[in-house]
C-alpha cells in the first residue's frame, strides 16, 4: 500500500534528522506535531544532498549528485519518489506549495561545493549563503505559515536572517574541518592563514546583526512554531558566544561545540521565557 511507504518515508527523514543532528533534531520536537513531520521532511532532503557533496569523497560525487537531481525533478513531477527521503520531501513540497525557485536555489549551491573552493567576493559569498541557508529557511517557514503567501512575504525577510546567521556559524565554527579537508574558505577578504581579532570580530558582528533581525521574526512566528525556532536561535546564540570567546587561531584548530548537557540547559531557560512572554 502506498500509505505505509510514505509512512516508512517520513520514519526515514525523522531518523536522518535525529542521527546527523542532535541539536536541530531537539529544536524541530519543540515544534507543534501538526508541523513537525513536515520540517523532517525538508531536513531529510537538504541533508541527503549536502552529505553527497561534503563527505562521499571516496565515490563519483558529480555523478551520484546528478543522479539525486534527476531523482529530485521526477519526484517533483510525479509526486512518488522510491528514493524515501526524496517522496517524504515531496510531500511537504506539494503540501506547504514550495517555490520551486527555492529549490533550485539551494541545489545551485550544493553544486558549487562539487568544486567551487574559494569565496572571493561579497556577492559570491552572499549567493552561496542565499542558496545553501536562507532559501531552507524559507522553505520552513512554508510549512509554518501553512503556505499562506501574506504571513510568508510578511516574515521572509527576518527569515532569511536567521537562515544567514545560522549558516555563518557553522561556517565559523566549521573553519578547520571545511580548509583542511575540504580546502573550502567561504569568507570574502580573509586571510585564513592569519586569522586575527579584528577579522574574527567583523564575522561575528555580521552574525550578529543577522541574530538582530532573525529574532524580530521569530517573535512574529504563528504559534505553532515559535518555540521551535526560539529553541533553535538560543542554540546557535550560545554556540556564538562560545566562538566570541575563543582567541581566533584556536578556532581555526579546533571545533567549538555546545555539549548536550549544555543543550537541556538551554531548552530548560528557553522554555520558561518562551512561557513567562519574556521572548
Amino acid at each position: 500500500m502506498k500509505s505505509i511507504f510514505d509512512l516508512v518515508s517520513k520514519d526515514c527523514s525523522k531518523i536522518v534528522t535525529k542521527t546527523y543532528s542532535t541539536s536541530f533534531s531537539m529544536a524541530t520536537k519543540m515544534l507543534a506535531s501538526s508541523i513537525r513531520q513536515d520540517i523532517y521532511n525538508i531536513y531529510g532532503f537538504v541533508r541527503l544532498a549536502d552529505e553527497i557533496v561534503d563527505s562521499f569523497h571516496d565515490y563519483p560525487k558529480e555523478e551520484l549528485f546528478v543522479k539525486f537531481e534527476s531523482d529530485l525533478e521526477t519526484a517533483i513531477k510525479n509526486k512518488i519518489s522510491l528514493n524515501p527521503i526524496l517522496n517524504a520531501f515531496q510531500y511537504t513540497y506539494h503540501k506547504c506549495k514550495i517555490d520551486r525557485k527555492l529549490v533550485d536555489a539551494f541545489m545551485d549551491s550544493m553544486r558549487l561545493d562539487l568544486h567551487k573552493k574559494n569565496y572571493e567576493t561579497e556577492a559570491e559569498y552572499k549567493n552561496y549563503i542565499y542558496g545553501s541557508a536562507d532559501v531552507v529557511g524559507l522553505m520552513c517557514l512554508k510549512v509554518f505559515v501553512n503556505g499562506n503567501q501574506e504571513k510568508y512575504d510578511g516574515l521572509k525577510d527576518f527569515a532569511m536572517a536567521l537562515g544567514s546567521a545560522f549558516q555563518k556559524v557553522n561556517f565559523l565554527r566549521d573553519l578547520k574541518a571545511d580548509y583542511d579537508g575540504l580546502n573550502r574558505t567561504y569568507f570574502p577578504n580573509t586571510d585564513l592563514e592569519n586569522l586575527d581579532e579584528t577579522a574574527k570580530q567583523q564575522i561575528i558582528n555580521d552574525i550578529e546583526s543577522d541574530f538582530s533581525e532573525g529574532l524580530k521574526g521569530i517573535k512574529m512566528l504563528p504559534l505553532e512554531a515559535k518555540f521551535g525556532v526560539f529553541m533553535a536561535y538560543r542554540y546557535y546564540s550560545q554556540l556564538l558566544k562560545k566562538l566570541k570567546k575563543t582567541p581566533a587561531l584556536e578556532i581555526k584548530n579546533t571545533r567549538i561545540r555546545v555539549p548536550n548537557y549544555k543543550k537541556i540547559e538551554l531548552l530548560t531557560r528557553s522554555y520558561v521565557k518562551y512561557h513567562l512572554n519574556l521572548l
